[in-house]
């Protein structure tokens, strides 16, 4: 059976403001020092598994010529951009039937474009177990990560641990990001696992989950499919697409179908959800910094300097985040990243649109 990827790239990365722009999202920055994007380093690292003319790229039409510049190997009609926002559900769903017009059945990956993986080949081998497990099994599989610590950022996955189809776990439910207190009861109990976001299974698996799922949503991508390769396929998605129902495959369609599955992986997974996580992704100087660019420090520590072509002077600080572009310079206690979004949408209510 042919193995097809569908990488999700159409999010605009908010919380790494002011480098991620509306115009230029964090999934096309990199942001570990070697200067390949976050969605070049998730194409390359699963060619051991799919084929270049294999791989399809979800995003939108205004992201369509940074998908083509940086992804130059990727068929041009593999490109598939969603006319407007509506959730995941509806995306993975067009991928599905643009890989079912192609191949009729597949083996699909559907994989984040800004995540991290450390250990590739450990993440190349619990791909494949994965895929082992939706061929036995018929149904859906995602991938959770064994928690190191009690975070509260991450939905979790309770696994039952004592149903298993070959490698993975049947799904027991998912669960909400939690407080501190149940994220600690969640590690001291074991079973639970962070939920990454990847997802692997037939076409025709998900697509029969949708149909029963999220009829109405199902109902316009087998429109949708009907126009593929005619001339009015733009008119009819946007048509199809707009009326369909804004919900994520995770509320709309996993937490509804009965055959779904969990593999435990430990391969290195960040969803490098802040700026922070550049700390993780780089190796810190002596005095506990990670430092890009054109950027001098005295008696700096455990900050991040993210510099552009000026010259970025610090002194005196810690624990603080700088990041400079051509037009806006943000400096932020590490504490307070979270808050990146408030001040977007301050930003947005004074009509400064230019500036995100």
């Amino acid at each position: 059976m042919k193995t097809a990827a569908l990488i999700l790239a159409g999010g605009k990365g908010e919380r790494f403001w002011p480098g991620s722009r509306s115009a230029h999202p964090k999934q096309f920055l990199s942001l570990t020092g070697d200067g390949i994007s976050m969605i070049a380093h998730t194409v390359e690292r699963i060619l051991p598994l799919v084929a270049m003319e294999d791989i399809f790229i979800s995003t939108n039409e205004s992201y369509r010529s940074l998908v083509e510049e940086q992804l130059p190997g990727i068929k041009k009609e593999n490109i598939i951009c969603e006319p407007v926002a509506r959730n995941t559900a509806p995306g993975i769903g067009l991928g599905a039937v643009h890989m079912r017009k192609a191949y009729k059945d597949a083996m699909m990956l559907v994989l984040p474009s800004d995540h991290q993986i450390g250990k590739p080949e450990e993440y190349i081998k619990c791909l494949s177990a994965a895929m082992e497990t939706a061929e036995i099994s018929e149904g859906l599989v995602t991938m959770g990560i064994t928690p190191s610590f009690p975070e509260t950022g991450y939905g979790y996955i309770r696994a039952d641990v004592g149903e298993k189809c070959a490698d993975a776990f049947k799904v027991e439910r998912f669960v909400e990001k939690p407080d501190l207190e149940t994220a600690k009861k969640y590690l001291e109990e074991g079973g639970y696992l962070w939920n990454s976001g990847q997802f692997i299974w037939k076409v025709s698996a998900i697509l029969s989950a949708m149909e029963k799922a999220v009829p109405s949503v199902y109902s316009g991508l087998e429109k949708i499919e009907s126009a593929i390769g005619t001339p009015d396929y733009e008119n009819i998605l946007l048509q199809e697409f707009e009326k369909m129902e804004s919900v994520s495959v995770d509320n709309g369609v996993m937490e509804k179908e009965k055959k779904i599955f969990v593999l435990p992986g430990d391969f290195g997974w960040d969803d490098v959800g802040s700026w922070l996580a550049l700390e993780r992704l780089n190796k810190p100087d002596a005095d506990g910094n990670i430092v890009q660019g054109n950027a001098e420090l005295s008696g700096v520590s455990s900050s991040i300097i993210r510099a552009d072509k000026k010259l970025i002077a610090v002194v005196g600080l810690e624990d603080v985040v700088v990041v400079d572009t051509e037009d806006a310079t943000l400096i932020c206690s590490k504490e307070k990243t979270g808050d990146i979004k408030k001040l977007l949408a301050a930003l947005k209510a004074k009509g400064r649109e230019g500036y995100l």
